[in-house]
């Protein structure tokens, strides 16, 4: 079975920086700041270990005080919603720490408030439209991370399910009594979806493909490192717990070599590396 886990790097702080998320159900992002202190990580491992949090159901937070529970929150006050933030262009690497963190500040709503919000945007209310998706990107982000190796990257999944939780905002009928959430997972999916299948028409694979090439790549990324030159598809037959002659049709169906700086286009400008994630 191909499958491509996130799994921390083997040093202590970070662990015990999960380990203490979990006891508590959630952490500050100065405690995450503090408890890494010491400890050098790349953009992909920062990046990595938010969604390791998130998974493993630890609630990034700015502070203390936005513990409060929902209904607590004065969250329907327009002049005290949380921050405003760009739903429709995608945050780059180097702020996904920043994006993270500000979707955490925004309280999360009762079903009543849902129902509030529901039915001002009814008569057209912007305002309320925008808090309803504000209030609902933790569950891009949750679903997001379901679709990950599958030829897009996070941000690109992140920007994707944020259009489609606006379309949920717009469709949304609260007199069917379900729960929005329930109601958004649906037209979130549906958007990564049709963006998944979009790239793998870029790069000319069946979609059903997509998966697979990319935990090849993944892992020959992988190899490259540890082995120092190119690997063999042996060697990332062996990793996959798969059989070389499976490598060799992943690829060959995809109609693509094992080494991703192979010069394509007309005039050999890129490399085939530049539309595979």
């Amino acid at each position: 079975m191909l499958t491509v886990d996130i799994t921390l790097p083997d040093i202590e702080e970070l662990h015990k920086v999960v380990v203490d998320g979990q006891e508590k159900g959630f952490l500050t992002y100065d405690e995450i700041v503090s408890g890494l202190e010491e400890v050098e990580l790349t953009k992909e491992q920062v990046e990595d270990f938010y969604t390791y949090l998130i998974d493993h159901g630890v609630e990034l937070v700015e502070g203390v005080e936005h513990k409060a529970p929902p209904h607590e929150q004065p969250a329907l006050a327009e002049e005290e919603k949380g921050p405003k933030l760009d739903l429709t262009v995608e945050p780059s690497l180097d702020s996904l720490r920043l994006y993270l963190r500000e979707i955490g500040k925004v309280p999360l709503l009762t079903a009543d408030q849902e129902v509030y919000l529901a039915k001002r945007i009814e008569r057209g209310d912007m305002g309320a439209k925008t808090q309803m998706t504000e209030a609902n990107l933790r569950l891009v982000v949750s679903i997001a991370k379901a679709y990950l190796g599958r030829g897009l990257s996070f941000l690109d999944l992140i920007q994707e399910g944020s259009l489609g939780l606006i379309r949920a905002v717009e469709k949304f009928d609260y007199r069917k009594g379900y729960k929005f959430s329930t109601y958004a997972t649906w037209w979130i999916r549906q958007d990564v979806t049709r963006a998944i299948a979009d790239k793998a028409r870029t790069i000319r694979i069946p979609v059903h493909m997509v998966e697979k090439l990319n935990k090849v790549v993944h892992i020959e990324r992988q190899l490259v490192q540890r082995l120092g030159r190119e690997p063999r598809p042996d060697e990332i037959a062996v990793e996959l717990d798969i059989t070389c002659e499976e490598v060799r049709e992943i690829l060959r169906m995809a109609q693509l070599p094992i080494s991703l700086e192979k010069p394509i286009g007309e005039e050999e400008e890129s490399e085939l590396g530049d539309f595979v994630q």
